[in-house]
C-alpha cells in the first residue's frame, strides 16, 4: 500500500503547504484533495515525494472545489504502483481501517482505527473563503491530522475506501481551535472520489447538477415550517421551468426533509444533470410540489 501513497507539496511563491495523495493510474495520475494543491492553481508549483525518496514536479490535471477533490500528474513516469479501489457499498460501521499519508509532513505514516459512522455531511474549507461539502463521508477514529488530507483510508485488503479530508478540532479558550487528532476524521467515499477523478482525467473538469436558484435557510415558526427560502431563480433555469418562484420555501426533496442549504448542495453533488427530482415547497402558506429536471454546471 505505502508505495502507492505520496507526499504532495504545493507553493505559490509566498506560501506553501503539504498534503498526501495516492497513485490511481500507472502513467502518473495522483488523486488528492483540492485544498492540498489549490494555492498552486494560479501559476504555483506542485511536487511529489514518492515512497522511494524521489521528488518530481507535478502539474494540476483538474480540480473540483465543490467536492474538495483534485488530480495531479507527474510526467515521465510509467508502471507506477497503483492503489486498489474498494467499493463504498462494502464499507461497514465497525470494520478496521488504516489511514496512510503525511501528517505534519511526516511521510509514510500509518495510523489505524475503525469506521465509526457512514453518510456524514461535513463542511470543509474551500476556495476563496467558500466551503466545500463532503457528502456521504466516512467517519473514522483513525488519527487524521493536518497533512493526511488527500491520502488513503484503506480496508484490511489494502483497498481504498475513502480520501481523508477533514479532522475535527476542539475550540480553545482563545477562540481558536486545536489542530491535533481527537478521534474524529472524515473521508470522501471511494465511489464518489473515483467518479470525480475519472471525469477530471477524461475532461479536465467536473460537471455538477444545477437547480438554478439562490437560497437561504429559514427556521420554523408557529405559522410555517422551516426549510430553505428561495431568494431568486435563474430565468429559464431548471427551477424556473418547473414553476418554482422566489419566496417559496423548500421543505423536502424526493421525500427527504430539507432543513438547510447543505441539504440542497448535497443533492447537486450526488445527482446527475438530467435527473428529475421532486421538490416540495410552501408558497403563501399553501403546499405544492414540482418536478425539476436538473441542469448542468461546471
Amino acid at each position: 500500500m505505502l508505495p502507492s501513497v505520496v507526499t504532495i507539496s504545493a507553493t505559490n511563491g509566498q506560501a506553501g503547504g503539504t498534503g498526501s495523495g495516492e497513485i490511481i493510474r500507472s502513467e502518473g495520475y495522483i488523486l488528492t484533495n483540492n485544498h492540498v494543491i489549490s494555492l498552486a492553481a494560479d501559476g504555483g508549483q506542485v511536487s511529489v515525494l514518492f515512497n522511494d525518496g524521489r521528488t518530481v514536479p507535478a502539474v494540476i490535471t483538474g480540480r473540483d472545489p465543490k467536492s474538495d477533490l483534485a488530480v495531479i500528474k507527474v510526467d515521465g513516469q510509467s508502471n507506477l504502483p497503483v492503489i486498489a479501489f474498494g467499493k463504498s457499498e462494502d464499507v461497514q460501521v465497525g470494520q478496521p481501517v488504516v489511514a496512510l499519508g503525511a501528517p505534519l509532513g511526516l511521510s509514510n505514516t500509518v495510523t489505524s482505527g475503525i469506521v465509526s459512522a457512514l453518510d456524514r455531511t461535513i463542511e470543509v474549507p474551500g476556495d476563496d473563503g467558500q466551503t466545500a461539502l463532503l457528502v456521504s463521508a466516512v467517519q473514522t477514529d483513525a488519527a487524521i491530522n493536518p497533512g493526511n488530507s488527500g491520502g488513503a483510508l484503506v480496508n484490511c485488503a489494502g483497498e481504498l475506501i475513502g480520501v481523508p479530508s477533514a479532522g475535527a478540532s476542539i475550540p480553545d479558550s482563545s477562540g481558536g481551535s486545536s489542530s491535533g487528532d481527537i478521534g474524529l476524521g472524515f473521508a470522501i467515499p471511494v465511489d464518489h472520489a473515483k467518479a470525480v477523478s475519472d471525469e477530471i482525467i477524461d475532461t479536465g473538469t467536473v460537471t455538477h447538477a444545477f437547480f438554478g436558484f439562490s437560497l437561504i435557510t429559514v427556521p420554523a415558526t408557529q405559522n410555517q415550517p422551516g426549510g430553505v427560502y428561495v431568494r431568486s431563480v435563474v430565468p429559464n433555469g431548471p427551477a424556473a421551468q418547473a414553476g418554482i418562484q422566489p419566496g417559496d420555501i423548500i421543505t423536502s426533496i424526493d421525500g427527504s426533509p430539507v432543513s438547510s442549504t447543505n441539504d440542497i448542495a448535497a443533492v447537486t453533488l450526488t445527482k446527475n444533470p438530467g435527473d428529475i427530482v421532486k421538490v416540495d415547497y410552501t408558497r403563501n402558506g399553501k403546499t405544492g410540489s414540482a418536478q425539476v429536471k436538473l441542469g448542468a454546471q461546471q
